[in-house]
């Protein structure tokens, strides 16, 4: 099994024509002169380092790239909550990347909305994707037809609970200390909740730190879906591991699983023991994963 190593990616920021000012930022893990193998996102509210002490080990033999989405860590793209058209930005944001950063085919990989933004792109540019590594994305009962106005969504927990998180701290280590075995993070190890708080805060002029992704970002994320995960996976074109939480799963495969099964190329397994927070739980079983399909 693979312990958990020290050691500190490239970190780079690309800029993306027309996705709008600013860049992606990007952490990049692996051999400097190797094409990427593998292209990693991250759950919604986190940041790419919050993966590092996951993909690391694999640093030895693949190149791994893995990003912070719009609205999200380092990346400087303009989170407009207004208006916005929901999880396509995503992938949108995901395919100019893919453009401007990979050579040829490469797995796409993600946890939560990551893993549904790297279904939703590999479906919209098959010939940019190799395999698909999908760590309990959200797969929810018609999101398209989700929308703000609809009290169900906006009183719904998740959006509440984003809305009450607590933006300002005193120092990252107050953070870390606040989060420490509670709520999300009961069951991270202090190395991926340090990782995650390093990346996830920036500086105040007062010398205080607030999030990166701002609580109304995450709230909007949860509440504008506006996309369609069944008609991306008959669009696929590749091989496609899914590994649901057996706790807690956002992908909600159940009445699907017989559609899926027929297609020959998606494999879905329920991991015993696990929460949504599924990487950070067995992330032995995620890196035999990505080492498997990049193989």
């Amino acid at each position: 099994m693979d312990a958990e190593v020290e050691y500190e990616p490239r970190a780079r920021r690309v800029e993306l024509p027309g996705r709008g000012a600013g860049a992606m930022a990007v952490l990049d893990y692996g051999p400097r002169d190797r094409p990427a193998d593998i292209v990693f996102s991250h759950a919604n509210g986190f940041n790419a380092r919050t993966y590092r002490t996951i993909l690391a080990p694999l640093a030895d033999a693949l190149r791994i790239l893995a990003i912070d989405l719009r609205g999200h860590g380092a990346t400087t793209l303009p989170a407009v909550v207004e208006g916005r058209p929901g999880w396509a930005e995503f992938r949108d944001d995901l395919l100019a990347f893919l453009a401007a950063e990979t050579q040829g085919p490469v797995v796409l990989a993600g946890h939560s909305m990551g893993g549904t933004t790297s279904l939703l792109a590999a479906a919209a540019a098959p010939e940019r994707v190799r395999a698909l590594a999908l760590f309990d994305p959200v797969l929810i009962p018609n999101p398209g037809a989700r929308s703000e106005a609809d009290p169900a969504v906006a009183d719904s927990p998740l959006v509440q609970g984003a809305l009450r998180r607590r933006p300002d701290f005193p120092s990252r280590r107050a953070a870390f200390e606040a989060y420490t075995g509670r709520g999300a993070f009961r069951t991270w190890s202090p190395a991926q909740l340090a990782d995650y708080v390093e990346a996830g805060f920036v500086e105040r002029a007062d010398g205080g730190v607030t999030l990166a992704c701002r609580p109304e970002w995450e709230a909007s994320n949860f509440r504008t879906h506006n996309y369609d995960p069944w008609a991306a996976f008959r669009a696929l074109r590749c091989p496609t591991r899914i590994l649901r939480a057996e706790t807690g799963s956002t992908a909600r495969l159940e009445d699907r699983q017989a559609e899926l099964d027929a297609t020959g190329r998606i494999a879905v397994e329920t991991v015993a023991g696990t929460s949504h927070f599924l990487p950070m739980e067995r992330p032995e079983l995620v890196r035999q994963v990505l080492r498997e399909l990049a193989a």
